[in-house]
């Protein structure tokens, strides 16, 4: 099993300022730790070097007008929102995240890798056809999502675990049945979308799949989701590929949410993913890292996690250094699991006419 890396030291330019959660260290700490654990001299990992996107491969999902707003901008700067600055030349950089998702996408079709891992900057999933936000500009996972479809690809799942709802993502498929999008993340939170009751318009209705959770859920709460919604989800719609935001701010030391997930949960999702992905769409998975801001006790160890489990190494030893334990127990809510339960029920109820499995158990 070869698993690709998509990555480039261009991904470390991109820069709001050097006190921003969304900045360089976010991959610079990442690779030193791929690097001291010698992930990059393994045969089980080829490394994939990036190109930008075209221009035609952005107008798949976003207008051309707010693509020609991100083009002019970057001459000399401006801003969506407080969170989202637009630094001079962020097309550039925009446009190389978007394109390693595609060359991605590429090699896994072209059988060079079975799965691939996008350590791309900055992330996409907040922005939608004519709009960025939450630290996000053009939308890697759905340009990637096209660009797949455009190479005969039909029918794709997008599973989106960042803590934060996937809003620019589900308002882009938010009609299509041909995307079936699934995400997983806190609530109450920002962007303050991703309720249970949105699951799709027209022909789209029923494959808008959203999973909001409370604050304190753990690795318990996502096996859980895992069986008993995603996996059934996944077997059921037969999709061709896989695709994943890969968010990971859902780990218990992230600064900006309220989640306690571990490196070790992590690496067992992705490796149950990569399972799934095996039986129903011949391994094709395709991550695309989105947030996470834990750049010391988070991301270094939840990357390897994922990056070992997609290319079928042992993930038994993954997990964050002892010193952040205490962290972890204060992290989790023993009282989120019960209203996980309540939430899937409720779900149920509302997806019964558009999905057998859950159909089935009426």
């Amino acid at each position: 099993m070869i698993c690709g890396i998509v990555y480039d030291n261009a991904y470390l330019m991109h820069e709001q300022s050097h006190t921003h959660p969304e900045r360089r260290e976010r991959l610079s700490y990442t690779l030193d730790q791929l690097e001291e654990e010698g992930i990059f001299d393994l045969p089980e990992i080829k490394l994939i070097s990036p190109v930008p996107a075209k221009r035609d491969d952005v107008l798949l999902v976003h207008s051309a007008e707010y693509l020609r707003f991100l083009e002019e901008t970057s001459v000399h700067g401006g801003i969506i929102d407080a969170d989202t600055i637009i630094p001079k030349d962020l097309i550039h950089d925009a446009l190389l995240a978007a394109g390693g998702a595609i060359q991605a996408a590429d090699a896994v079709l072209n059988q060079e890798v079975k799965n691939a891992f996008v350590l791309a900057r900055p992330p996409g999933h907040h922005a939608g056809k004519a709009s960025g936000a939450g630290f996000c500009y053009l939308n890697n996972v759905a340009i990637m999502v096209r660009h797949l479809q455009r190479r005969g690809m039909r029918r794709i799942m997008i599973l989106d675990w960042d803590a934060h709802h996937g809003n620019g993502t589900e308002e882009i498929f938010y009609d299509d049945p041909t995307v079936l999008f699934c995400s997983v993340h806190q609530y109450p939170f920002y962007p303050g979308s991703g309720r249970i009751d949105d699951i799709g318009v027209g022909d789209g209705k029923g494959y808008n799949i959203n999973l909001p959770i409370p604050a304190g859920s753990s690795d318990k709460v996502y096996r859980y989701l895992l069986e008993e919604i995603i996996i059934p989800l996944a077997e059921e719609y037969m999709p061709d590929v896989i695709a994943v935001s890969a968010g990971q701010d859902n780990h218990f030391s992230d600064p900006l949410t309220g989640l306690a997930l571990t490196a070790q949960g992590y690496a067992r999702l992705m490796q149950e993913m990569c399972i799934v992905a095996d039986s129903i769409c011949y391994g094709r998975l395709i991550a695309v890292l989105e947030g996470g801001y834990s750049v010391e006790g988070g991301l270094p160890y939840t990357n390897l996690g994922l990056i070992a489990a997609m290319a079928g190494l042992d993930i038994s030893g993954i997990r964050e250094p002892a010193i952040y334990q205490e962290l972890l127990q204060k992290s989790v809510s023993e009282e989120a699991f019960p209203k996980v339960l309540k939430m899937v029920s409720n779900l149920k109820k509302k997806l019964s006419n558009h999905w057998y499995f859950i159909h089935r158990s009426y």
